[in-house]
């Protein structure tokens, strides 16, 4: 099956420094993939290439059949690939419902001449938009916190609204760094079984996470990176008994 993404020798340094060096991998559609490995392997750098923060010096990154190597954050956005952080970035502002309707896709209200104008189309996309946070809020579990205050919520919710935040532009692709980090185990798991209820609908996750329990339960495909490159890829149970993966992460045995 042809990958939904596909990661082809990528390359970047920071003075003097390779954070990559030819990393390559596929993710399959409707999958949900590891993506582990020691610190400094590489993993946020590989996100932050795929995603449009930082370019690569070289390799090409394609999804869903074009190629998007260089593209800006929000063009890559539009196009159904969206990430998460590993601390969860928002307006403490805003309420959970409020920062849902800005992620919202399509939103004419944000062009002048349609504001001013053209009301009618606004206020529709408004109400569309305003349903549709309140189902993935529904979805998630954080239809009780709508109206709080984004900063108030507690660890675990602010990893969920994450979610729902990418969610709201419709995404085909989901790059989850490390979900479940500094949270408790009972929403951990919570977590979890709303990635798994949204790929069975068809939805990718690519996962950068350090829970092994969490990737041994959740991941179809482990991909593992060491030094900036891909070093293996399987299964779970095939990944972790392979001596590269051991010696990579305990190191190399005498």
């Amino acid at each position: 099956m042809a990958g939904l993404l596909s990661v082809e020798g990528l390359t970047r340094s920071f003075y003097g420094v390779h954070a990559l060096n030819g990393a390559a991998f596929t993710v399959a559609p409707g999958s949900i993939t590891g993506l582990i490995g020691p610190n400094g392997a590489g993993k946020t750098t590989v996100f932050n290439c795929i995603s449009g923060v930082i370019p690569p010096e070289t390799g090409r990154v394609t999804f869903d059949g074009t190629e998007i190597t260089g593209w800006r954050p929000d063009q890559i956005s539009l196009r159904g690939l969206v990430r998460t952080f590993q601390i969860a970035r928002g307006f403490p502002k805003l309420t959970v419902f409020e920062t849902l309707l800005l992620h919202g896709d399509k939103q004419p209200g944000e062009h002048v001449g349609n504001a001013l104008f053209r009301p009618g189309r606004w206020m529709k996309r408004e109400r569309e938009l305003a349903d549709r946070a309140r189902e993935v809020a529904r979805r998630l579990k954080l239809d009780h916190v709508l109206t709080n205050m984004s900063a108030d919520l507690s660890g675990g919710q602010k990893k969920l609204l994450e979610i729902g935040r990418a969610l709201m532009g419709r995404p085909k692709l989901i790059l989850l760094d490390e979900p479940v980090a500094g949270v408790n185990p009972t929403l951990g798991r919570e977590i979890a079984e709303r990635i798994r209820e949204l790929a069975e609908e068809g939805l990718t996750f690519l996962i950068v996470e350090h829970d092994m329990a969490l990737v041994a339960e959740l991941c179809d495909t482990v991909i593992v990176m060491a030094e900036g490159t891909t070093l293996v890829e399987g299964t779970f149970d095939e990944v972790t008994s392979d001596t590269r993966v051991q010696d990579a992460y305990l190191g190399r045995r005498t």
